[in-house]
Formats: C-alpha cells, structure tokens, sequence
C-alpha cells in the first residue's frame, strides 16, 4: 500500500514538474518573440535625428527627443513624490500602528487600489489637480495622478518585505538601548532594500507603460521643456506611449511607433539595471 502511494505521488510530482516547466517555457517564449518581434520591426527605423530632433509638421520631420525628456520627467517628478511618501506609510503601518483592525483595512484599501484601471486613475486626476486645483494640463498634474496610482504598489511591497525581518534583529536592537526609529533606520531599513527597489522597479514600470491617464492630464504636446519648466503648471507634454499611441493610432506610421517601442524597452532597461544596482550599493553601505 505504502508503495503505491509512494509511487502515485512520485507520478504526480514528475507531471506538476512537466506542467511548471511547459508553463515557464511557453512564458519565456512568448516574452523573447513578443521582443524579437518589436525589435525586428522597430530597430531598422531608429536614426539619430529621431532620438535628438523634434518633431515639425512644416519640416515634414519626425523626432521623438521632447517625448523622451518628458518620460525622464515624468518617472523622476513621481518617484521624488511617492517613494517618501510609500515606504514612510509602510514603515508606519508595520512598526508603529497599533490598530491592526484599521491596519487590515488600509491594506485591503491599497491593494484594492492596486486594481484599479488607470483610466479611472486619469478622470480622477483631470477633475483634481486640471481642474480643481486649477494645475491645467501639465506634466505636474500627470505626476501626481501617477503618484497616487503607484502609491499602492509601493505600499503593499514595502510593508511585505518589512514583514520578512525576523522580530530578533528588532528585539536585539532595541535591547542594546536603541531608539525605536533608531533601530528602524540602521536595522530594518538595510534589510529590506530589495523590497523597496522592487516596489521602485514595478512603478516605473507602471510609469512607463502608461498612456490612458497621461491623456487626459498630460497632454499630448511634443514641445521641449527644461526641468524647471517641467514643474510649472500649464507646461503639458506627451511620454513615450503616448506618442507612440498617437503615431499608431491617429497618424497610422506603425514604423514610428515600433521604433518609440524599441526606445521605450532600452529605457525601461537601464532604469531596471540602476535600480539594482544602486540597490546593491546601498547594500554594502
């Protein structure tokens, strides 16, 4: 008896293990051609006049080099605003709220936050911060709106990874006459980087590949704007997806837009890769 169970769960385990791996490789797959194809069809149309030019409708030209500032912007404005603001509600509801009923309410709250179509996202911030607060359609008005889209995300990762730290590292800290924020700063803060850089990681993500709630606050100009200027109200701008919503759909040069594509995935990249890596710096420190 004993060996047929045994023999049954080793048939299912060896079938679990076929299906992982089917299912990891069929993702893997699909994610390689899903870029192969965009860089096939992108890559061949990337010059430098795109990247370093504006586009002019009386020069009959196509730059993409305002687009790629304001996405700089754009990813920069909302990471100052929502990191402080998503790893300081973290820290607050893991270590110092004392409430939990209220703590597992917020917490509900954030991810249902989470799920929220960003188009809804984007009404909201056309009727607060274009039209309430009278910020008109800028790049501010899109950050903030962004800022409160992400500030879930950041939230629920950050207060997850706090979760993680085992309650010695607290208890042994504090026993050595440690402050409470002290012990906070210099023990659990250093523990949970990986976390924080993940949270950072999947915003930008989200921040990058946005485009329906940048339409309605944002804009769609394609002027170029100097970091002060980025921060004044009034001063719209389109990203990179909404240009390159606006060259596939309205306009119809799908060439463009798979170069915009290609450009999107590089940045997307590199900001990756100096995330983990100011992560690790952080982590020797």
């Amino acid at each position: 008896m004993t060996d047929t169970i045994s023999k049954s769960r080793k048939i299912k385990g060896v079938l679990l293990n076929i299906l992982m791996y089917l299912a990891a490789g069929f993702i893997c797959v699909l994610l390689l051609g899903l870029i192969g194809y965009i860089l096939y069809r992108g890559t061949p149309y990337i010059s430098w006049e795109l990247i370093s030019t504006k586009p002019s409708l009386l020069k009959g030209t196509v730059g993409i080099l305002p687009n790629i500032l304001i996405t700089v912007y754009i990813i920069i404005m909302t990471l100052i605003i929502v990191l402080p603001l998503g790893v300081g509600a973290a820290i607050y509801l893991n270590e110092y709220a004392k409430n939990r009923k209220l703590v597992r309410i917020i917490e509900l709250a954030t991810e249902t936050l989470a799920g929220i179509p960003s188009i809804i996202y984007g009404l909201v911030g056309m009727l607060v911060f274009v039209q309430f607060f009278s910020l008109g359609t800028s790049l501010l008005a899109g950050s903030l709106t962004l800022v409160i889209m992400t500030l879930p995300t950041i939230i629920r990762t950050t207060q997850e990874s706090l979760k993680t730290v085992p309650m010695a590292y607290r208890e042994g800290s504090l026993g050595l006459g440690a402050g409470k924020w002290y012990m906070i700063r210099t023990v659990v803060l250093p523990c949970v980087i990986d976390g924080v850089v993940t949270g950072c990681i999947l915003s930008i993500g989200r921040v990058v590949g946005e485009s329906a709630a940048l339409l309605f606050t944002a804009g769609m100009a394609n002027e170029m704007l100097s970091v002060l200027g980025a921060v004044q109200p009034g001063n719209a701008g389109s990203s990179l997806t909404v240009a390159l919503y606006m060259y596939a759909k309205e306009r119809g040069q799908f060439d463009v837009a798979f170069a915009v594509a290609v450009i999107l995935l590089a940045l997307a990249f590199l900001i990756n890769m100096s995330a983990k890596l100011t992560a690790k710096k952080l982590r020797r420190e």
